[in-house]
């Protein structure tokens, strides 16, 4: 039987402690952040064992018309009833938007940087423990980041510092805007179009510098689970790392090399939400593996709520 204690231990972030290193990862479910819907799923989450949940990505630029403390409170109070940290994904535009780093205007990026400021500050407010600002996947503020991605020729892109400069302006506005004892993540893609694991390194220590205290590597494995999250804990703070992580194997191992400090599971906790708990229990037997048939992504494009074929159908 394996020893999956590794996987409970807790983790002092700040002033915070995680009960133990498994994630549930930012992911759209379509269940929206304000409703009855999103509090039973994401608290049905922390009760099941996530340590932290990461609500879905949520638009800033509408963020302070749209949602009030008072709004999001009854999600943060939910995840915090489960017994886990709750923090929420900062997004820089709504979903499907095409945004280029060309299009925006230097007011533009400076109203954005208003905005993920102002919306972190209306989390904080409502009782969320971090926020997570959102730089990975090919989104805006990674194809800042991206040689290939930004054709810019001023103080927003040209060079590495150029290319670094919107993340590091955002999470300064954000550190700034946050209580010192909430906690500050940045989401990141360790290599992309044009750049590569160095230069996120030096990204990474930037936004260090500046205040992020979790660094989310996202992909993060390429050959061996946590791979290419491992370069990063040069950087002295805690690392999340994923991909296929809901075989408990690979997440120990991440854990026992040192290659990260926390595992996110993604797909695995839709597939099955109990998963921490089972896998808590030794119950390994009975866990609802993902088959990754993506038919929850076909969900995500309908705009329908997210679910898995392998839920049992009444």
């Amino acid at each position: 039987m394996l020893d999956v204690s590794p996987l409970f231990q807790p983790l002092a972030v700040g002033s915070k402690t995680l009960p133990n290193r498994i994630v549930m990862p930012p992911m759209v479910v379509n269940r929206g952040i304000s409703t009855r819907a999103a509090c039973d799923w994401y608290g049905q989450h922390a009760q099941a064992g996530a340590g932290l949940v990461i609500v879905e990505a949520t638009n800033v630029t509408g963020f302070a018309g749209r949602y009030g403390a008072a709004d999001l409170a009854p999600l943060a109070e939910a995840i915090h009833a489960g017994g886990a940290l709750a923090a929420l994904q900062l997004f820089p535009g709504a979903r499907g938007q095409t945004t280029a780093p060309a299009d925006l205007t230097r007011l533009q990026i400076d109203e954005l940087v208003r905005g993920y400021a102002a919306a972190a500050a209306i989390c904080a407010e409502a009782g969320f423990d971090g926020v997570e600002i959102h730089g990975a996947h090919g989104f805006l503020l990674n194809q800042f980041f991206s040689p290939e991605k930004n054709a810019r020729r001023d103080a927003y892109g040209d060079t590495l510092a150029g290319r670094m400069a919107l993340a590091v302006r955002i999470a300064r506005a954000v550190r700034e805007a946050l209580p010192a004892d909430t906690l500050l993540l940045y989401r990141h893609t360790p290599v992309g179009p044009g750049y590569s694991l160095e230069e996120s390194l030096e990204l990474g220590q930037e936004l260090v510098d500046t205040g992020v205290q979790i660094l989310d590597l996202s992909p993060s494995s390429i050959e061996e689970p946590g791979d290419h999250a491992a370069p990063f804990k040069a950087l002295g703070v805690p690392l999340i790392t994923v991909n296929d992580l809901d075989d408990v194997a690979r997440a120990l191992t991440v854990l026992r090399e040192g290659r990260a400090d926390l595992v996110a599971v993604g797909r695995g906790l839709i597939a099955d939400p109990l998963w921490p708990a089972k896998v808590r229990q030794g119950r390994l037997d009975e866990i609802v593996t993902c088959t990754k048939c993506d038919h929850c992504f076909v969900d995500l494009r309908a705009e329908q709520p997210v679910g898995c074929v392998q839920w049992p159908r009444g």
